[in-house]
């Protein structure tokens, strides 16, 4: 989970700005917890796609790939080879 603390700044600055970083668990789920909805997760792929590279797109998204900081991070850490496997 390299990316753990990045996803989880983004996270608490765009959606949960009174709560501490600390206090967000990497498996606490954003969906049924009802921090991210529709717009956030589009809000969040296009971070994604921003702050890392990402070419969305050309990934096969699951929607569980972004219900907690720590899947998210586990996404980023899969997409980026292929990322640089496309170049």
């Amino acid at each position: 989970m390299r990316h753990a603390a990045v996803v989880t700044q983004f996270i608490i600055e765009e959606f949960l700005p009174d709560v501490a970083a600390s206090e967000l668990e990497p498996d606490y789920d954003l969906v049924d917890g009802g921090v991210i909805d529709s717009l956030g997760l589009l809000k969040t792929i296009a971070w994604l796609e921003d702050r890392f590279d990402l070419r969305v797109e050309e990934i096969d998204l699951d929607p569980d790939s972004f219900r907690t900081v720590a899947s998210i991070s586990r996404f980023i850490e899969q997409a980026q080879p292929l990322r640089t496997d496309s170049l």
